[in-house]
């Protein structure tokens, strides 16, 4: 899948009125991602995934004076920097990291899901890959 059709599912499964809010919650839910997995973790599955849109789970994962990755976050604090990254309410920074987890693991045909989901708690897990509708 390549970047704009990437953004384009973002955009439609969350229903966002333009390709520049699917770009911030884009960028948002993977830099958090980036911060909550380990950087072996987050390298590989960015590495799946269309080169600008990986590299916002690298950017964290190598970034000097970023936040370590590996970072225990329990669900509220994930989706509260999701919310404060993309400005946006906390219970629309759910469902909208959800649709981009949603469109990552399908543009990875699984493979993200399998890298990252041994890495969160189960609680956060099942919350994020609960997809746009909402459903695992």
């Amino acid at each position: 899948m390549q970047h704009d059709a990437f953004i384009g599912q973002v955009q439609a499964r969350a229903r966002l009125d333009s390709r520049g809010s699917a770009e911030r919650v884009t960028r948002a839910s993977l830099e958090t991602l980036g911060e909550r997995v380990p950087s072996t973790v987050a390298e590989k599955a960015a590495a799946q995934l269309p080169h600008e849109i990986g590299e916002h789970l690298r950017r964290v994962a190598h970034a000097p004076g970023e936040p370590f990755t590996g970072e225990r976050m329990t669900p509220a604090d994930f989706f509260t920097r999701v919310a404060e990254r993309a400005g946006t309410s906390y219970p629309k920074a759910i469902h909208e990291a959800r649709c981009v987890i949603e469109v990552a693991d399908e543009a990875t045909n699984g493979a993200l899901g399998t890298d990252v989901r041994p890495s969160l708690d189960a609680e956060l897990e099942s919350v994020l890959f609960a997809g746009s509708s909402g459903h695992t």
